[in-house]
């Protein structure tokens, strides 16, 4: 039997997956997770043969969970099943060490194949995004630029920023000022738009 572990915060679309999943002859959901900063625990305790992450989960999100399990459960292989199919989301789902990237409006069956061929070794990649990604290039955000960003999405004022990142409020502002430079935006309202719809962030 194939053992997977589910994470994703919508519990309805994860009951109705591990009944679907659960109806494969060859498959067993061995955990259900609704928030991200639950996988690596309940996964160290069930052994999953694959982890089905979504990425935008509370706590933690799918991606930084992903390099997370390949660092502490490297048998453990994951597939990223996803809403939001954005070419920044699978360059970082790759340097996670996920095996897979699916986006949710597929088929089950294609879901179940996929599990399957991810266990035997291959990389499975939604064809339309892996084509998007490749036109899209690299994440040009640094990490920092990235945390500043992330800590402005709810219109956190350069203080509140400063204060949550221990950062000086002039550094807070040059971060700023290049995330804003390198996603060609006017302000950092539109820079974390624009992040957040390439999956930058």
């Amino acid at each position: 039997m194939i053992r997977l572990l589910l994470a994703e915060d919508q519990r309805m679309m994860m009951g109705a997956l591990a009944l679907l999943l659960g109806l494969e002859d060859d498959m067993e959901v061995v955990a259900q997770v609704p928030a991200g900063y639950e996988i690596v625990a309940a996964a160290l305790e069930t052994r999953p043969d694959v982890a089905l992450l979504d990425i935008e989960l509370p706590g933690r999100s799918g991606l930084d969970a992903a390099a997370d399990l390949r660092d502490q459960l490297p048998s453990c292989k994951v597939l990223i099943v996803t809403t939001f199919g954005r070419p920044g989301y699978l360059r970082r789902a790759m340097e996670a060490g996920a095996s897979g990237f699916l986006v949710k409006d597929g088929p089950v069956e294609d879901l179940a194949a996929a599990i399957r061929r991810v266990l035997a070794g291959e990389r499975v990649i939604d064809p339309g995004l892996a084509a998007a990604a490749l036109s899209a290039g690299p994440n040009p955000l640094t990490p920092r630029e990235r945390d500043v960003l992330t800590a402005a999405v709810d219109g956190a004022t350069v203080a509140d920023i400063a204060a949550k990142l221990h950062l000086s409020q002039a550094t807070v502002r040059n971060y700023l000022s290049a995330a804003i430079g390198k996603t060609g935006t006017r302000n950092r309202i539109e820079a974390v738009r624009a992040a957040r719809r390439n999956g930058w962030l």
